[in-house]
């Protein structure tokens, strides 16, 4: 198949090509109506289309003889358990909790807030909720009892599930205490709360609202799935905003199914009863898409796992697990492969396993930088994939289509656009810009099947933050550009792009250098207030484990490259070494954070951040280096 034909096709004729794809997946009532536009003009897919994603996920392949295939199987090295769970045992447990949050009151139409670590009942819970059409709001498990309560009032649930704890590599998480905190501080107060008990110690307080998971499972019938509209809310999922408040990432059904089929075959290249693995966490919208929904959906066997790329107990953990699952497909983010190049940057631990299952490792979550694609190549020869999306789109935008024409990879860019998306960039007037100019990077409407809805009850910061700032146009709020082959570079966050001196430079590409120096594991390049020139950059390394070239060595280095492969114009003359650097538990730098740190301004901390004890730390050194405004000091 040829790639450019077939984005063409989607492009030039959307409609048809998205009711071939609806095709691929099995309709209560097949859409008559494929695309039109709701009331606030925004585009609608397959409004008058019927169906259940939970039937699709499990009821349809069982009905097609596949019951005994391996659906899920979960591996968690920090509790020491490798479970497999066939597709006939995933869906009666699913029907039945189904059927006991029906006993409980709940509704088509209601919603429910799941709040687990990454175990298969979390997976259970979100099925469960679909099957019944009760819209779910999966919460990162061990969030802070104050972003929890916010999300609660936000999307108002009539039940919370939960477990007694998450496991983290040194400490258990009690979730209990956590949650009834939450519920103490929210103003809308969830009518019960289920607890599925994992029996390793955490104290469970009980209130008059649990429920017993276990005994809510066993005591109950299995219930039917029930048939929503394609426009009906699957999820809410929320995402850190600019004011603090969270944004509630509404969710449909009809769309995101066939989205995400289409995106296994086409994107993916995934067969049907491969092991596919997304090592992320069904509290982001990889876990949703990538772990839960899309693999299930194309009768892929999944994995689960609850650990890290290190530390549980080492650097081995993927390469073991892609060898004893023969897992063909993974999909990680490039600070995971970052975290192992630090601890093992000779690969050895690679040359233990037989990891010859895997066809394609894919990236994602931030961009991935040319000197870890490059250390992943070299230890592992399959195609390294970067792709870009974003918690609105639920599905890649920018990839190398796998299923479609494999392209050459151009280190440093996430491949062209996939079908369905027709991607522009646009200048600060809204001129669109040719090639190798960086300017916003925006698709233009309709966006295709599976994309963002609306956010929850609140359409008007919808309309302002996404559609007003580039009419008919989706702002996707990065910057970028394409080169003359039509490859897409994303250069990061527009607020990631500085101003030194009245030249705009990419942090983005300042990184791309930096990382690239042998002693370095990773880096983030932010942009500081200087007195004389509007910005200055300052690097923040990680150094690799056993380095021991001096500061001043390093720095001088670093400057050098920099200063070589872009100019004495860039001004990047500090280079501080950090012991970790701050990221959301997605592993997402906190650059903003990081900027606001070194500016000295006041700054929320956003509820994703992995450790705050980080932030003293980086104050700190920054402050012995008498950096930005610790010059002051």
């Amino acid at each position: 198949m040829n790639y450019e034909t077939f984005y063409s096709d989607s492009i030039l004729a959307p409609e048809r090509f998205w009711e071939t794809q609806a095709k691929e997946i099995s309709w209560y009532k097949a859409p008559k109506t494929i695309l039109s536009k709701d009331e606030n003009d925004y585009p609608l897919w397959y409004a008058d289309g019927e169906l259940n994603v939970c039937y699709l996920a499990l009821d349809k392949h069982i009905e097609e003889g596949y019951g005994n295939q391996t659906a899920i199987i979960y591996d968690s090295p920090v509790t020491q358990t490798i479970k497999r769970y066939s597709y006939n045992e995933v869906k009666t447990e699913v029907a039945k909790l189904a059927g006991g949050l029906l006993a409980l009151g709940l509704k088509k139409g209601d919603t429910a807030v799941i709040y687990m670590p990454m175990i298969p009942q979390a997976a259970f819970a979100m099925l469960a909720c679909a099957r019944i059409g009760v819209t779910h709001s999966v919460v990162f498990g061990g969030f802070a009892p104050h972003e929890l309560a916010i999300r609660i009032d936000d999307c108002k649930p009539r039940v919370v599930i939960t477990a007694s704890s998450g496991i983290e590599i040194d400490r258990l998480i009690a979730y209990k205490p956590l949650v009834d905190e939450a519920i103490a501080l929210a103003e809308h107060k969830p009518k019960k709360v289920v607890v599925f008990n994992r029996k390793l110690g955490a104290r469970i307080p009980f209130k008059k609202y649990d429920v017993d998971y276990d005994a809510l499972v066993y005591g109950s019938e299995e219930a039917p799935c029930i048939s929503v509209p394609a426009t009906h809310p699957l999820y809410v999922l929320y995402t850190s905003g600019t004011t603090g408040k969270p944004k509630g990432i509404v969710r449909d059904t009809g769309g995101y199914a066939t989205a995400l089929k289409f995106s296994m075959k086409y994107i993916y290249g995934s067969q049907q009863d491969e092991v596919f693995w997304a090592a992320s966490d069904v509290g982001w919208v990889v876990g949703h898409s990538y772990i839960v929904y899309g693999p299930l959906l194309n009768r892929n066997t999944t994995i689960i796992f609850e650990g890290k790329p290190i530390k549980t107990p080492d650097a081995s953990t993927f390469w073991r697990i892609i060898d004893d699952h023969q897992v063909r497909i993974m999909f990680t983010a490039p600070t995971a492969i970052r975290a192992i190049k630090k601890e093992d940057p000779q690969g050895e631990f690679i040359k233990q396993y037989d990891l010859s299952s895997l066809r394609t490792q894919f990236l994602a979550g931030e961009r991935c930088d040319v000197a870890t694609l490059e250390w992943y190549n070299q230890h592992i020869p399959v195609p390294a994939i970067d792709h870009w999306w974003q918690t609105e789109s639920g599905w890649p935008m920018i990839a190398n289509m796998m299923g479609v024409e494999y392209l050459p990879v151009k280190p440093g860019s996430a491949g062209k656009a996939v079908a369905g998306y027709d991607i522009r960039i646009l200048s600060e007037e809204g001129q669109e810009l040719g090639p190798n100019e960086e300017g916003y990077v925006v698709i233009k409407l309709p966006l295709p099947p599976g994309t963002m809805k609306d956010l929850w009850q609140d359409n008007a910061r919808f309309q302002a933050g996404y559609l007003q700032k580039f009419p008919g146009y989706y702002f996707s709020g990065d910057g970028g550009y394409k080169d003359a082959d039509d490859y897409i570079y994303i250069t990061g966050r527009v607020d990631d792009v500085i101003n030194v001196a009245g030249h705009r430079l990419s942090t983005a590409e300042m990184e791309e250098i930096v990382s690239s120096h042998h002693s370095v594991a990773e880096c983030a390049v932010i942009g500081i207030h200087d007195e004389l020139k509007g910005q200055i950059p300052l690097a923040l390394v990680v150094t690799k484990t056993g380095e021991t070239i001096e500061h001043f060595q390093l720095q001088h280095e670093v400057v050098q490259l920099v200063r070589e492969q872009i100019g004495a114009v860039a001004s990047l003359r500090d280079v501080v070494i950090v012991e970790r650097l701050p990221k959301t538990r997605s592993g997402k730098i906190l650059r903003k954070l990081l900027r606001s740190i070194a500016d000295g301004d006041i700054f929320q901390i956003p509820s994703t951040i992995d450790d705050e004890a980080i932030i003293d730390e980086i104050a700190e050194t920054l402050n012995e280096g008498k950096i930005g405004v610790f010059k002051k000091k």
